[in-house]
């Protein structure tokens, strides 16, 4: 995946993304936002905020940071903002995941919702992840992972060769995901397709 094919897939899908995604993926959005377990004064980045359908999930008192390089996304998701008046939202912003202009253990807890199989480098965005996370924090990951179900399996490898177009990659492993750098502390499924991930934080590993 290029960063160049990601923002063409969401450029089309931003008009109809809601409807087409907003369901099928909002039980995996509601798992890992009540596995935050985030607390009043907390400051929280969410890495693809997209059109912002979880936005208003998140508890009163916490600052809440929304990044992605969609920018028809992002437009979506300040208007939803303001007509809700979501006043614990911090800001969105424009900005490549894999190269984050925040500073240094920024947020005391980061979520990332169906992101690691679209990005180029999935080992770079842990690494900026655990950069711009408080050592203390606590990195959360929703991600499609390929099934074990060798017929489920079989499709999602067929699929793969259009990776381009759909905007992610069907067959993604979670071997790639954790390599030995990254540790895992704790792995739930929220249906037969979505994974709920915990990363342990730490000081990054430069990729």
């Amino acid at each position: 995946m290029q960063i160049d094919t990601v923002k063409a897939a969401y450029r089309r899908y931003a008009g109809f993304y809601d409807a087409l995604f907003g369901p099928v993926l909002q039980p995996g959005r509601k798992a890992v936002i009540e596995a935050l377990k985030c607390k009043p004064g907390e400051r929280v980045l969410e890495v693809g905020v997209g059109t912002g359908l979880s936005l208003d999930l998140y508890p009163a008192g916490v600052r809440v940071v929304g990044i992605d390089v969609s920018r028809e996304m992002l437009e979506k998701a300040r208007v939803r903002v303001a007509k809700r008046k979501l006043a614990h939202v911090e800001a969105l912003i424009e900005m490549d995941a894999e190269a984050m202009t925040f500073p240094d253990a920024s947020f005391d807890k980061i979520v990332a919702m169906y992101v690691v199989p679209v990005v180029p480098n999935p080992a770079r965005l842990l690494a900026e992840l655990h950069r711009v996370c408080k050592a203390t924090g606590e990195i959360y990951l929703v991600n499609h992972v390929r099934s074990d179900n060798p017929v489920i399996s079989a499709v999602e490898k067929g699929l793969a060769r259009f990776s381009d177009k759909i905007g992610f990659r069907p067959d993604f492993e979670l071997s790639e995901l954790l390599d030995g750098t990254h540790e895992l502390v704790q792995l739930a499924r929220v249906n037969i397709f979505w994974k709920v991930m915990q990363l342990r934080n730490g000081a990054s590993r430069k990729l």
